[in-house]
């Protein structure tokens, strides 16, 4: 994929010729191996701070999921935003359209990660008490926020033109951007938190570290004349057409972050109210199982992220047939995801946690947490695809309702009503019903939304053919 502009107009593009399994071998399977070394890292990160600070740094870490979350949110905005656009407009074989599309993407990253950063630095502390942190476990929060927030501009251009690369036809590169950033952080951070000591701090600065050089690994493909789509001088010019459709397409992800914070600040609060005095204990607990959770949807996130150049360039072709193709082989590899997440929870629950923790109370909340939280885990993968499908096909506004039916509508009813009468099981039964209502309410509106769709094509190709 690494043609000049002429190549690419005068010869058929893969995405639209090669078979679909072909095309989600070649794009979904980098994407999940970069998926899953972020996953890895996170959990890895989790244990060694767990293991090399202690119980309480764990309950410290998961205080920052919402935040970071929320700072993630506005880096999702733009990135997955222009990924879309620019596979659309591959589609429409509008190249100097895509081309557009980096300068812009690089533009509103570095100005949103200017905002995120200042306003983060300064309102810190209300902030983390707000998400949950008690006197035992802020100071754990603020260290490690603190050098996340510093380090927002870089992070928010590699993962923009990460999502770019991959969408313009780099998926291996992309995955080997996620690759040298897992690698460098997993090295770094026993190095900096047993040897150096720097407690929970050293596992922010690895981070750091490890992103810094996927930065580097990203910018130089986009600097470079040989990349199909890269900078040029027309590019960094900010086009509001461009603008407006990037912000339409990636509210779905965004408000999708956000709702991921704002749940977590409900599930934190329900937690240590219906814990009592082992309400540290139990967000600890959550953490343990977010972390385990986030790494199968992230998987699952792979496939879709390899789905989306299929779906946007077919969509923006006209070729029905090979949309629904895709739409179904995602589904069946999410499922089957899921489906294996939720053995693994169920049969060793104590296991998983006790990667995590030595500590036997948040061991035995975890247990409990873990058998409920997943049991309709099997059709997650399922409504994640679907969601997302709805994005990739430039339909924002179906996304961002599926989007908030499983993070926000549905799930904070019922944090309000179950654990009033069932306690900490109850914050698990909410999340597991949730899942349950959003997925059965995304797989009508995707069945009638397609066929909807398919009239559609069928009348404008009957139109065609009459003139």
């Amino acid at each position: 994929m690494n043609q000049d502009n002429s190549s690419a107009v005068s010869h058929p593009n893969p995405l639209g010729t090669r078979t679909l399994g072909q095309l989600l071998w070649q794009y979904s399977l980098p994407a999940i191996i970069a998926s899953l070394a972020t996953s890895l890292y996170n959990i890895v990160d989790s244990i060694f701070i767990g293991r090399g600070v202690g119980a309480m740094a764990i309950t410290g870490l998961a205080i920052t999921f919402p935040l970071m979350n929320l700072v993630v949110a506005f880096c999702v905005l733009v990135g997955v935003g222009g990924a879309t656009i620019s596979s659309i407009f591959l589609g429409q074989k509008s190249m100097d359209k895509a081309s557009d599309v980096v300068g812009n993407v690089t533009v509103l990253c570095l100005i949103h990660a200017v905002i995120i950063m200042a306003i983060g630095l300064i309102f810190l502390d209300p902030v983390l008490v707000f998400f949950g942190a008690t006197p035992e476990t802020i100071g754990y929060a603020r260290e490690f926020m603190r050098v996340i927030l510093y380090a927002t501009p870089l992070t928010y251009v590699f993962l923009g033109l990460n999502n770019l690369m991959r969408a313009t036809g780099y998926p291996r590169k992309a995955m080997i951007s996620a690759l040298l950033s897992v690698a460098v952080n997993v090295v770094a951070a026993p190095i900096f938190i047993f040897v150096l000591d720097w407690g929970i701090a050293g596992a922010a600065w690895a981070t750091v570290l490890g992103q810094t050089s996927a930065f580097i690994w990203v910018l130089s493909h986009f600097i470079s004349r040989k990349s199909l789509i890269h900078f040029s001088r027309r590019s960094w010019r900010l086009n509001g057409r461009i603008i407006r459709s990037i912000y339409s397409i990636g509210m779905s992800p965004f408000l999708m972050n956000c709702c991921a914070c704002l749940v977590v600040v409900f599930i934190n609060k329900a937690l240590l109210d219906s814990a009592g005095s082992d309400g540290n204990l139990a967000v600890g607990a959550y953490g343990i199982i977010n972390r385990t959770s986030m790494f199968f949807v992230m998987i699952i996130f792979g496939v879709t992220q390899g789905m989306q150049p299929i779906l946007g360039f077919n969509y923006g072709a006209a070729n029905w047939k090979r949309v629904i193709g895709t739409l179904r082989r995602g589904i069946l590899i999410a499922s089957i995801v899921s489906c294996i997440g939720f053995a693994i929870t169920e049969c060793i629950p104590d296991t998983v946690s006790s990667l995590f923790t030595t500590d036997p109370g948040m061991i035995k909340i975890a247990r409990d947490g873990f058998r409920i939280f997943f049991i309709f885990y099997p059709v997650v993968g399922s409504q994640i695809v679907i969601q997302n499908y709805f994005q990739s096909i430039g339909k924002p506004a179906l996304s961002i309702f599926l989007s908030l039916t499983r993070q926000l509508i549905f799930l904070v009813p019922l944090l309000w009503i179950l654990p009033k009468h069932y306690g900490v099981d109850g914050v698990w039964s909410a999340m597991a019903a949730s899942d349950m209502i959003a997925f059965a309410l995304a797989l009508i509106t995707v069945l009638i939304m397609n066929r909807r769709i398919a009239r559609q094509l069928n009348r404008m190709e009957k139109y065609d053919s009459d003139d």
